[in-house]
């Protein structure tokens, strides 16, 4: 379940129609807050009559409307027929603009009518099949009230020559290992096993099951695949409606269809239906959500720096940030930390010998990911736990020691002055996982803490409110920091109060702190979960006021 809190405005926003709760305890003082969906007084009981049931009878059961056939591409005989068995219909670019449009402004079915099949019911998941249904056998037959629009592209490369909404041939269509024609039939994808409501991977292929379907190509490819692939997935839907009347349902007649001109040809002419062109880039006409949610990831977790010389981030080619343009102000790093749940922590040999190479060429060590270690003991006189020892590794390359001024009197015993060796120029490191985000973040917790010599909360709440950085953490990664607090707060050369500031009272929200923050969506509001709203004390520290 998500929660949303809003932080102190930074931009206008319409006032809200009810005065806001306020998070102070005080606000709680005055009584329970009324329900607006129940009455501030009782109607009384319900009046008794002998001649009619309290409940009225159960209204017969709504039939399913039938298929919408309102669409261009039917009835497909009305289109030039370039295969009678199977059947295979040719159109022009146009008519696929038109169909686009017309399946994208028609009434969407009633959700009772396209689900539980949309969930996927396997006929051997019993679970999900108990569940859904149960007291309606009804449900589990093919909707007939949905006339969709599936394009496919031929040889699956999306990454350019991209027609919005395309899928891969082998999304919906299961080739045959022997190369038999008999053989081609769509994918079965309901789970045979588990129980889910979020089976959102499968409902584009089980749609492609209602759909007239439009193949195209682009230059890669030739004519006769076009023809081939379009073959196939007739069959497919031959076989479909057999095994659909054998069972007594008859399906719809749907079409296949093949676009008359390559994508090459026909980009130009219709830039609505362009979503890649053919130099891989998005065209920005086009809504897509899945280009926006990296940018906005990217955006979110972008390098920044959390110490001196010392940056947190996504991974360098991490496919978050593929195709955003290169911040200008990042630096060349020289050391590259990658948190990985495989990752076993590095020897002090080895960390030295990748400090010294890092002089001249960059250099990259794993290191394991939050939620991989799990809290222990390390004795005080024994060597040092790996998280203190990389966070001592990092700042001494990070921030070398300088050479301290010599004075005159600061002589060997034959009146020379001492060798001493300068320091090595400070190094660039960055902390990285794929996302940014989440595996990197007990390293950069930890590494904070010990920077500025911090104990474990105000590092979260720093690292949050001065850095900006959203970031998640486990619960068994507090654990950890706060049984390595003192170690790390005493080998800090930070500035920082240290172990007095941490011996202080804990805050109330700590004990109540699962690791997670609620995420900053806009400059004014995060969004959380049920445990982030029940714990009004942490909400304050982060300036959430309502």
């Amino acid at each position: 379940m998500a929660a949303m809190a809003i932080a102190p405005r930074q931009t206008p926003t319409p006032p809200p129609q009810t005065p806001g709760l306020c998070l102070e305890p005080s606000s709680f003082e005055h009584g329970a807050i009324p329900n607006k969906h129940l009455p501030y007084c009782s109607p009384g009981p319900i009046p008794y009559s002998q001649s009619a049931p309290v409940t009225p009878p159960a209204s017969p059961p709504t039939p399913q409307p039938e298929q919408r056939t309102h669409s261009v591409l039917y009835p497909p005989d009305s289109h030039p027929k370039i295969s009678v068995s199977p059947p295979v219909y040719v159109i022009e670019p146009a008519t696929l603009v038109k169909a686009s449009h017309q399946t994208a402004s028609q009434e969407i079915p009633e959700p009772k009518y396209m689900f539980p099949w949309l969930h996927g019911l396997h006929p051997e998941n019993q679970i999900q099949l108990a569940f859904f249904t149960a007291r309606k056998k009804t449900l589990r037959s093919t909707p007939r009230c949905c006339r969709g629009l599936t394009i496919i592209k031929v040889g699956g490369d999306l990454s350019k020559c991209k027609v919005k909404g395309a899928l891969a041939p082998e999304e919906i269509l299961r080739y045959s290992p022997s190369g038999a024609c008999r053989d081609d039939v769509f994918l079965d994808v309901d789970p045979p096993e588990g129980f889910s409501v979020r089976n959102f991977q499968i409902q584009a292929t089980k749609m492609a099951m209602l759909s007239d379907i439009v193949v195209y190509r682009d230059a890669s490819a030739s004519e006769r695949d076009l023809h081939n692939l379009a073959k196939r997935i007739s069959r497919a839907q031959d076989t479909l409606s057999a095994r659909s009347a054998n069972s007594g349902l008859e399906l719809p007649q749907f079409g296949v269809f093949i676009l008359s001109c390559p994508f090459e040809k026909f980009k130009d002419d219709c830039p609505e239906l362009i979503a890649i062109d053919a130099e891989g880039q998005p065209r920005g006409e086009l809504l897509d959500f899945f280009q926006l949610e990296r940018q906005e990831m990217c955006t979110m977790s972008r390098a920044s720096e959390i110490a001196e010389n010392v940056w947190l981030g996504p991974a360098p080619d991490s496919p978050v940030c593929a195709s955003s343009p290169q911040d200008p102000d990042q630096p060349s790093f020289d050391i590259f930390i990658e948190a990985s749940d495989l990752a076993q922590a590095p020897d002090p040999q080895s960390l030295t010998q990748i400090g010294d190479l890092s002089l001249d060429v960059p250099q990259h060590v794993e290191f394991p990911s939050s939620g991989s270690i799990m809290p222990q003991k390390w004795p005080k006189a024994g060597p040092l736990d790996p998280v203190t020892q990389m966070c001592q590794w990092i700042h001494g390359l990070a921030k070398p020691t300088e050479a301290s001024e010599l004075d005159e009197d600061e002589l060997d015993q034959d009146g020379d002055i001492p060798m001493k060796n300068l320091p090595s120029r400070p190094r660039k490191i960055l902390i990285y996982c794929t996302d940014g985000y989440t595996e990197s973040s007990l390293l950069a917790l930890a590494y904070y803490m010990y920077a500025e010599r911090i104990p474990i909360h105000e590092a979260w709440l720093r690292l949050h409110n001065d850095k900006k950085r959203n970031f998640f953490a486990y619960p068994s990664d507090v654990a950890l920091l706060s049984s390595l607090q003192s170690r790390v707060l005493e080998l800090s050369p930070g500035p920082g109060n240290g172990i007095a500031g941490a011996v202080q009272e804990e805050p109330a929200w700590l004990s109540r702190f699962d690791g997670s923050l609620p995420s900053r969506i806009l400059p004014y509001m995060y969004l959380g979960n049920l445990g982030h709203a029940n714990n009004p004390q942490l909400l304050r520290a982060l300036g959430i006021k309502r």
